[in-house]
């Protein structure tokens, strides 16, 4: 669980290194940017995030090819690599947050069940991009997710930043 405590020490290590942060969020549905912004002075490191919970929004507005999303899907890394891409770009933020997923409790397939979530952490120089099959209620996988994404960029932060 990424706690509160956890939220500040990761906004003080980017503000220690003027750095800032957005994300793109599709599963979450903006749960990551929430959980960023519950911490006073979070304006500081924290400037934009897109909810690109549509095919259609993910292509017009983090540039995601629809080759890409045709040929992959959604849910893979192929279409969280070009939203990080994206949202970076948009946004010109240092560090970047996707997410793509299938929360449920319907939508799931032999091959991407409920619970597959696919996060992505970047910086412009670097980006690392997993897949997760999360278990629970929508709810469930939706803040397991968030969590996870959250973790993720914390030790990419200091991977990168305490060099």
């Amino acid at each position: 669980m990424f706690t509160q405590q956890d939220m500040q020490e990761l906004q003080n290590l980017l503000k220690l290194h003027k750095k800032t942060i957005t994300t793109a969020e599709s599963c979450t549905g903006g749960l990551i940017a929430s959980k960023i912004t519950e911490i006073a002075g979070s304006s500081s490191v924290f400037n934009a995030a897109i909810v690109s919970y549509s095919n259609e929004i993910k292509s017009k507005e983090l540039n995601v090819k629809e080759e890409t999303l045709s040929k992959y899907g959604a849910v893979s890394i192929e279409v969280v690599n070009e939203m990080l891409a994206g949202v970076l770009k948009k946004f010109n933020a240092d560090y970047a947050i996707a997410v793509s997923g299938i929360a449920g409790p319907d939508g799931g397939t032999t091959s991407k069940p409920v619970g597959t979530v696919v996060i992505g952490v970047a910086s412009k120089d670097k980006r690392e991009v997993h897949i997760y099959n999360f278990k629970g209620t929508r709810n469930q996988v939706q803040n397991q997710a968030a969590n996870k994404s959250l973790e993720k960029i914390s030790k990419f932060l200091q991977k990168t930043l305490d060099k």
